[in-house]
């Protein structure tokens, strides 16, 4: 129930109780009791309504092309309608070229939100890329943005970056960054336009603010640098494979796609040198031939070293902990290398017998036969274990010219893979 108050007569001051003289006008017994107002009467919320589940429209049978074979790939079979994608990478990895070569592609009507270079700086790239028509927009402010958008919506929307956006703070805030992200996320599910938002990554890697950001969008995907190529790799993806990768290659005409990734890994393979092993890796739902190389040293350190490149650092050691223990290979006194050539990061599981070897051979100073690949876990009790795919793995495999295998399917322990590669 509402409390009465009093109010002064003369200049109308409230308060909870009636005072002998008003402290605003100065008048004396001037307070009259005001009674309350009624309270407001809520308005009943309507019922939501209920959608049965063959009533809902399935947004998956209108996926289209990106005009990239590889992002496609990434992507689950290309872009769904009213798909927000979040791209991430580090300063000068590509992420523009990649919208670039997108836009030049695709038929579908494509909005380009410049919002870190100027239209005379896209151009340049665009003309270079051969790029001949792009829609672009020069705004920063979300609220323009979005009117314009509203009014005239596009098919396909591209912000670059979603830092460089005015909403609710100053830009590339954490307010303005899940803000400005929210907002577009609301207006590509309404109007079913699929939006690619490019985000700056902090010094650990990551996308730079909230983790909400991520949570808020359909698919996140990073750009990196392996070597002379550029790897895009799907770290979230609600529309299909996470950890899938595409494989492009920087040119002076832009980004070009490679069709074979083992061949070009294994390009530079040097063949008759201990400390090379070939596995067949799985990324996603691609099987890739990888080289993994390992030198041996002797320590001038009290601790030996153990230096890993591009593979799981703790599943190395685990192999290390296993060739000592299960093989009696010395390693106590040695400094150990192991590095998956390319420049490719991959955490799998299989490639650890091909770890086991390469470590193996670089000891013993054996190389492993030209024509041998290796796909297997190994157990702490030095057993080979089946893994993921392997029907798959073995088939790039064969693809890729190799003629041997040592997998789960045909050894059992990691002493028969080193009595088969001394045989």
């Amino acid at each position: 129930m509402a409390k009465a108050t009093y109010a002064c007569v003369e200049c109308g001051y409230r308060t909870p109780k009636p005072l002998g003289r008003c402290p605003s006008c100065g008048s004396w017994e001037s307070f009259q009791e005001v009674a309350p107002a009624p309270a407001a009467r809520q308005a009943k919320p309507s019922p939501l309504p209920l959608l049965a589940l063959s009533q809902v429209d399935e947004a998956e049978e209108r996926r289209f092309s990106s005009g990239l074979s590889e992002v496609d790939r990434v992507l689950g079979g290309g872009f769904v309608t009213g798909e927000v994608v979040l791209l991430g990478g580090e300063p000068g990895v590509g992420k523009s070229t990649l919208l670039l070569e997108m836009a030049k592609r695709m038929p579908q009507r494509v909005y380009y939100v410049a919002g870190e270079e100027s239209p005379a700086q896209i151009k340049l790239r665009a003309q270079r890329l051969g790029v001949r028509d792009l829609l672009l927009v020069r705004e920063t402010r979300l609220e323009p943005l979005l009117a314009l958008l509203e009014e005239d919506p596009p098919e396909v929307l591209f912000v670059d970056s979603v830092q460089t956006l005015e909403a609710g703070g100053s830009p590339g805030s954490l307010v303005a960054v899940r803000e400005a992200t929210s907002a577009l996320v609301r207006f590509a599910k309404a109007r079913g336009v699929a939006v690619v938002l490019v985000g700056h990554v902090t010094k650990e890697g990551v996308v730079a603010g909230p983790k909400s950001v991520e949570h808020a969008v359909d698919a996140t995907l990073y750009l990196e640098t392996a070597g002379p190529y550029r790897v895009l790799r799907s770290a979230k993806n609600r529309f299909g494979p996470v950890g899938e990768i595409g494989v492009f290659r920087m040119e002076e005409a832009g980004l070009l796609e490679v069709e074979n990734p083992s061949e070009a890994f294994l390009k530079e393979r040097p063949l008759g040198v201990p400390g090379s092993a070939v596995a067949l890796a799985l990324a996603g739902e691609r099987a890739l031939a990888l080289e993994v190389q390992a030198l041996a040293a002797k320590t001038p350190f009290p601790a030996p070293r153990r230096v890993v490149q591009g593979l799981d650092s703790r599943r190395v050691d685990v192999v290390l902990a296993v060739l000592e223990r299960r093989l009696g290979l010395p390693l106590a006194n040695l400094d150990v290398y192991v590095n998956l050539a390319g420049g490719l990061k991959v955490q799998d599981p299989g490639l650890d017998l091909a770890v086991a070897l390469a470590v193996y051979s670089a000891v013993v100073g054996r190389p492993l036969p030209a024509d041998l690949a290796l796909v297997g876990e190994v157990g702490l009790a030095g057993e080979v274990r089946r893994v993921a795919g392997l029907e798959r793995r073995l088939r790039e495999g064969e693809r890729a010219g190799f003629g041997r295998f040592l997998h789960p399917g045909n050894l059992k322990s990691l002493q028969e893979a080193v009595e088969a590669y001394l045989a």
